[in-house]
């Protein structure tokens, strides 16, 4: 049995890595609730952009509207846009996500390329040897749409470039404060009739005749415009998607990981209540042995 001042300091120790996983709950929990505002601030632009977009498909001709609502003649590549995080302790997120997109292409019979967003991400796929074209880490703890418009941009001229027929997003989708779920979504061609996730789902649903517009400059140069942006968006909403499960995952791991040490600090302290009560015996039995040997003595 370790003796008391080890076991004094084993309880310091553990205690004080209890304060930092408190904290890094609490932080984690601060940073969900800013992930899902800034979600919810970039939902009436991309209902707006849908409604537009689902309004120009339903002309007759949609598939010579512009390149990005075009599928392509032939199915050759396919192009993948992998979100996970930069840093660790957040339980099995990253490696959820990873084993999802492994899994949902292992049997693919077309070669499949990533990008991948997270540095966690690109180190898991470079080892399982699989090809990543393009990686974007150390993004900014509360990310712009500026910050990220560069990995929609190379998705689209990929897509444009016909290096890939099919490009699709994996990120991992907020539930609630303790599920998140690994999620796929094709991103290009734009699936406008199949709708847009969240973008669709809380689209106001709109009843009688069909609304008519009259498009300013005109419908090319605002798909121009649009497609791109909204191609983009989508990247980005799943961007903030994956940061909120991140630090949901996060701060459930780091609550876990704080009562496991308040359990172990507890079961230390019964143990350093043994072993000074074991201390403490000893020394009454070392002072009783003398006593009765001086008395012997006597």
């Amino acid at each position: 049995m370790p003796n008391a001042r080890e076991v004094r300091l084993r309880i310091r120790s553990v205690k004080n890595i209890a304060q930092v996983t408190r904290a890094l709950q609490a932080v984690s929990a601060s940073k969900v609730r800013k992930s899902m505002q800034a979600l919810m601030n970039t939902r009436p632009y991309a209902v707006k952009a849908w409604q537009v977009l689902r309004h120009i498909a339903g002309q007759p001709g949609r598939e010579n509207l512009h390149p990005l609502l075009t599928r392509s003649s032939k199915l050759e590549n396919i192009l993948v846009v992998l979100i996970t995080g930069d840093r660790g302790l957040a339980g099995a997120y990253n490696t959820n996500v990873v084993r999802f997109a492994l899994q949902r292409f292992v049997n693919s019979p077309l070669p499949v390329r990533y990008i991948t967003v997270g540095r966690k991400g690109r180190d898991l796929m470079i080892r399982r040897r699989q090809s990543v074209i393009a990686e974007f880490s150390n993004l900014p703890a509360a990310p712009t749409f500026a910050d990220v418009s560069a990995i929609g941009r190379l998705a689209v001229d990929e897509y444009l470039s016909g290096k890939a027929d099919e490009v699709y997003l994996i990120y991992t989708d907020f539930i609630n404060m303790v599920r998140q779920v690994p999620t796929i979504k094709k991103l290009l061609p734009l699936e406008i009739d199949e709708g847009q996730g969240r973008v669709a789902e809380f689209a106001p649903a709109v009843g009688g005749p069909a609304a008519s517009y009259i498009y300013e400059p005109g419908q090319e140069q605002i798909l121009n415009e649009v497609v791109p942006r909204f191609t983009a968006l989508q990247v980005y909403q799943a961007i903030i998607e994956s940061l909120a499960s991140e630090h949901a995952a996060r701060m459930v791991a780091m609550k876990n990981a704080t009562d496991s040490a308040s359990a172990l600090a507890g079961s230390l302290q019964l143990e350093y209540n043994k072993a000074r009560q074991q201390t403490i015996t000893n020394e009454l039995l070392d002072i009783a042995g003398g006593a009765e040997a001086l008395a012997q003595a006597e």
